[in-house]
């Protein structure tokens, strides 16, 4: 047990979590912080200039500001934690990940519907591997749809799922998955940004929980070549003021609204643009192809796992829209507010779905459309696409612009591993 102490905590543009410790009772709900960490990449260097970062004006301060009506219980004793908003000057600041997620909430409110939110989270246990990195913990005996110790020899769901009931975080199932030793948890619907800082909670708990353990629980899209990739599916559904499912029509096509069906076609449209976004890594597009189940195809269908918009085959107050894009690392902030926006924008601009998928997805697909190769192509995408960009908040998209082609061209000039094996023996 700690010492009484409050915990906050905010997600940066990166999918970071920044925390501070407060000991006792806070005399205050505002806590400064640097603004400029939004010019912050992986390995701690600074994009100069990044858009909103206010680098280049003297690197002023922000502040977390929250509600102490709002906070939680931890999973450490003795702890209370509370998820903060970013304010600069007394108005919410516009490069923050909750600001552009309360922004795309907004929007569906404005057509009297409130968004709700169910995200599965897919991740991989690492043990040290003696030289100073990480390897995957050895579960020889483990299958998909399992628990307990053969499948997870170092207890590590049992673990997690302990901390989420100390926190009061809703799991609604744990497992593992396809992948040896990859796992998977499903958190309970919620609204939108409930769902969302739920999360992010619970993806701070379960990885400090692995590290007290010696592991590490990497959300990265696909950390090992030769295993499936890590989502992290965003699952949709619309309320209306009398608090039904808006997604359902028993008269349309397969039971789904108007609304369901043009937010499917606005998924789809602005798909290319939404992987900037929802695959926001170099590494995001190893995970991204043909065949993978990770929403490569610009296409949808009923129950079909080889779709990026997968239509639960439940209906009535069930019904919802499976956004299987996203991996791991994206931001869920991020990631929900640009399915937010671009199911928004497929309903205002009444934008008819692509005819539903038949094939397999596999080899044969109903489109030709599917993820940009790399990231590069991504950034350039999610750039020409204005008026998604306008809509998801232009600030946002033109830091994550700056960052992240950073980020690519630090790869590119990268010589790998692999280069070294596959060219040095013969060149």
């Amino acid at each position: 047990m700690v010492s009484p102490r409050v915990r906050t905590l905010f997600t940066d543009h990166l999918g970071l979590a920044r925390t501070r410790y407060l000991p006792g009772e806070p005399h205050t709900n505002r806590i400064r912080h640097c603004l400029t960490l939004f010019a912050q990449n992986f390995d701690n260097q600074m994009t100069v200039g990044a858009p909103g970062s206010r680098f280049l004006e003297g690197m002023p301060d922000c502040e977390a500001v929250f509600d102490r009506s709002e906070m939680r219980p931890s999973w450490v004793e003795g702890e209370r934690l509370v998820v903060c908003d970013l304010y600069f000057r007394d108005e919410l600041l516009d490069v923050a990940p909750r600001t552009v997620l309360r922004n795309a909430i907004a929007l569906w409110e404005s057509l009297g519907l409130d968004p709700y939110v169910g995200i599965e989270l897919e991740a991989f246990p690492l043990e040290p591997d003696g030289s100073g990195g990480w390897r995957a913990v050895s579960a020889p005996g483990s299958i998909v749809y399992q628990t307990g110790p053969i499948a997870d020899p170092h207890g590590l769901i049992d673990d997690v799922l302990e901390g989420a009931v100390r926190a009061g975080l809703a799991v609604e199932a744990a497992h593992t998955e396809y992948d040896a030793p990859q796992l998977e948890f499903t958190l309970h619907y919620d609204r939108a940004l409930k769902a969302v800082d739920d999360i992010a909670v619970f993806k701070l708990m379960a990885q400090e929980i692995a590290r007290q353990k010696g592991l590490h629980l990497t959300f990265m899209g696909k950390p090992f070549t030769a295993a499936g990739g890590s989502g992290l599916h965003v699952n949709l559904s619309l309320r209306n003021a009398e608090g039904t499912n808006a997604l359902v029509d028993t008269s349309g096509d397969y039971g789904l609204s108007d609304t369901a069906r043009w937010a499917i076609g606005g998924l789809l449209a602005h798909h290319e643009a939404l992987s900037a976004i929802v695959a926001p890594t170099v590494n995001s597009y190893k995970r991204l192809r043909a065949g993978q189940m990770a929403g490569f195809w610009a296409n949808w269908g009923l129950d079909h796992r080889f779709t990026t918009v997968r239509v639960s085959p439940e209906r009535g107050a069930s019904t919802r829209l499976e956004y299987r894009q996203p991996d791991g690392a994206a931001n869920p902030y991020l990631a929900t507010a640009a399915v937010l926006v671009a199911g928004y924008l497929g309903v205002m601009n009444r934008i008819e779905p692509p005819v539903i998928e038949t094939n397999d997805a596999i080899e044969t697909a109903s489109t030709s459309r599917s993820t940009p190769e790399n990231l590069s192509i991504a950034l350039d995408a999610l750039e020409a696409d204005t008026e998604f960009a306008s809509a998801f908040g232009q600030m946002c998209v033109d830091n994550l612009l700056a960052i992240k082609r950073e980020e690519w061209a630090k790869y590119a000039a990268h010589t790998t591993d692999w280069e070294h094996k596959y060219y040095l023996p013969f060149l």
